[in-house]
């Protein structure tokens, strides 16, 4: 908990910022001041491999499904990051 707070009040910039470059994860998952404030709290997911930086918005009852298909290679983050117009809800 300790980690988080001193996270709080971080822009999703900032945070990726942080993560070193030798980090092994496809994508990083953030809740962010647009996810506490929306009814659908929307996580952000930072792409950290071909475009680092590149995000979009999901619903967490969705997020299986970037994360599933990204770990099976089936497809990859530009491709959920171009169907996106706001929030990514599912396929």
């Amino acid at each position: 908990m300790q980690y988080a707070r001193q996270c709080e009040g971080l822009t999703p910039d900032r945070a990726l910022g942080l993560i070193p470059a030798e980090y092994q994860h496809a994508v990083v998952v953030l809740a962010d001041s647009i996810n506490v404030a929306s009814t659908e709290r929307p996580l952000l997911v930072a792409d950290l491999r071909a475009e680092r930086r590149r995000c979009v918005r999901v619903v967490a009852a969705e997020l299986w499904s970037i994360e599933n298909n990204l770990s099976g290679a089936n497809m990859d983050f530009d491709e959920f990051a171009d169907a996106v117009d706001g929030v990514f809800r599912g396929l």
